[in-house]
């Protein structure tokens, strides 16, 4: 008799949760599924987490973009974008267990209070964080807070046992997309952004400006590694190359008309020779950029083939804070192709694997092993060429991935952090001497070698970590070993703009982007201008 009451209620229930839309029998469907196990499952259930996961196993089906952020995920990936966070302005990596300041950010709460590169922080008001196995997460909880709060960190600096503490006040902490802006030559500009953010644009703008005063005439854009970010920014970036009335990117879906984005003729840079890097990590935004320049013959493009982003996910925010990042349309380039690479619903692991698959095929390494059919062909507007469909943009000077300066033994040292402590080692260590050696940082790349001693330290920190010692895997890989170290303590000294002067000559892309630059006829047979 229970039985059949339960029944009646169950029914009369569902029939009165969907009496709100009788013409929708999809969603009477969920709602009576979802009663149905909160009201007779053999266990207790938690209803809020079964709409969480039935969101997230839907969206699982569609594609590999759309997806569902809970609150507290919501904001961690709304706040890189924004620009800026509250918190205590560093920038650091946890290497073996401990939390190594990296960067104390110029003018920032942490530089006020005297903390430094190469501090390693132990305690987060009196929590220890370090030997204790912390998620990286939860680290950052505790440092970050809202503008105006306090902590108090307890820091090891150089080799003094006891421990610093300082007292910081949280502040608004600016989040910079431009890693490095300087001119490799007498005529040509450098300029490597790493996302496409609310404060991009500006970042850029200002450090054009100030190559342009030194002299430059070219430009290349670094978006190697650039997993992109704001459409808006990618189509103002673009703005900056194009002509008046180009068409820089349009999209479109089953249920989303299609939007186009035009070039204003407001540029500064819409003459001068134009070099992209780009690599298997560009994406999205950095796909639109690259494409646009790419299929109106603006410029050249260098490097490997991109990542293959391209579906449009437009935020949907819910009343608990949380949001579904909903995929409603594609990006498509002027000339039609769409960037997004194929996939197949539900297979979400694949997707991921793809760039694994690419280097296993050889992609990465030889042009010759990527084979488009003739219907992934396009022509460029202006000119005619052929260039490829199919997902990520092709390049026109194709980079292969360098693999020969490493070996096993050098990838193990990079893995385990040792490169990067042993760096932040010997600053701390030779501190005061490397400063009044190195008044500034053309001294410092022109006059520094790394000392023996600094490559002994590394073996031995590899000793303390079970790596076993491979002389000849060592030296092979002594020469990257070096530069690396170098640049790192660059970092460390001045700012992520002289790493990147210096890790730059290994750069293969950068190499062919700034041959081709200096070689006007060379630039233009690419293009087919002449």
């Amino acid at each position: 008799m229970k039985k059949v009451l339960l029944s009646l209620l169950l029914t009369t229930t569902i029939l009165s949760l969907g009496a709100q839309n009788t013409n929708n029998k999809d969603a009477r469907k969920l709602q009576m599924a979802l009663y149905a196990i909160s009201n007779l499952y053999v266990d207790s259930t938690d209803q809020s987490k079964l709409v969480e996961d039935g969101i997230i196993g839907m969206l699982e089906k569609l594609d590999p973009h759309s997806n569902y952020l809970n609150p507290e995920e919501t904001k961690e990936m709304t706040e890189p974008l924004q620009g800026n966070f509250d918190g205590i302005g560093i920038q650091f990596n946890m290497l073996t267990d401990t939390l190594y300041v990296i960067q104390v950010i110029p003018g920032g709460p942490s530089e006020r209070v005297g903390l430094r590169a190469g501090d390693r922080i132990i305690q987060v008001n009196d929590t220890l964080i370090a030997g204790v196995q912390m998620k990286t997460n939860d680290i950052m909880k505790r440092l970050r807070g809202k503008k105006g709060t306090e902590v108090t960190v307890k820091v090891l600096r150089d080799k003094n046992p006891e421990l610093l503490a300082f007292k910081i006040v949280r502040d608004k902490i600016p989040v910079f997309s431009l890693d490095a802006a300087y001119m490799l030559d007498k005529a040509t500009g450098y300029i490597k952004l790493n996302r496409f953010a609310a404060s991009t644009l500006d970042e850029y703008k200002e450090e054009f400006a100030k190559l342009r005063k030194k002299g430059m005439k070219n430009l290349v854009l670094d978006l190697q590694g650039n997993g992109g970010g704001f459409l808006n920014i990618a189509i103002d970036l673009a703005d900056e190359f194009l002509d008046k009335g180009k068409l820089i990117v349009y999209t479109e879906g089953v249920n989303q008309p299609r939007e186009e984005a035009n070039a204003t003729g407001k540029g500064d840079f819409e003459q001068g020779r134009l070099v992209i890097l780009v690599d298997e990590g560009s994406a999205s935004a950095s796909e639109i950029v690259s494409g646009a320049i790419q299929d109106w013959d603006r410029g050249v493009i260098v490097g490997r083939r991109t990542f293959g982003k391209g579906l449009v996910q437009k935020p949907i925010p819910l009343p608990d804070g949380s949001m579904i990042r909903l995929t409603v349309s594609r990006y498509f380039t002027p000339n039609g192709r769409s960037i997004q690479k194929p996939y197949e619903k539900g297979d979400a692991e694949a997707y991921q694997h793809d760039l694994i698959d690419r280097y296993n095929k050889g992609e990465l390494m030889s042009a010759d092993s990527i084979h488009f059919p003739d219907s992934m062909k396009y022509n460029t507007l202006t000119t005619g060429r052929t260039v490829y469909g199919g997902g990520g943009i092709m390049p026109d000077i194709f980079i292969p991935l360098d693999t020969t300066l490493s070996s096993p033994y050098h990838r193990r040292l990079i893995a385990t952090g040792i490169v990067n402590r042993a760096a932040m080692n010997y600053l701390d260590q030779q501190r005061a001497e490397m400063t009044r050696q190195y008044k500034n940082f053309d001294s410092y790349k022109a006059g520094f070698t790394i000392p023996e001693s600094l490559l002994q330290q590394v073996v031995e920190m590899a000793n303390e970590e079970k790596i076993e010692y491979n002389e000849e895997q060592f030296n092979h890989a002594k020469p990257l070993l070096m530069l690396q170290l170098k640049a790192l303590i660059a970092r460390d000294m001045y700012e992520m703009n002289e790493y990147f002067q210096i890790i730059n000559d290994i750069n293969d892309s950068l190499k062919a982007a700034l041959q081709i630059i200096n070689d006007p006829k060379a630039y233009e047979l690419t293009l087919k201008r002449q």
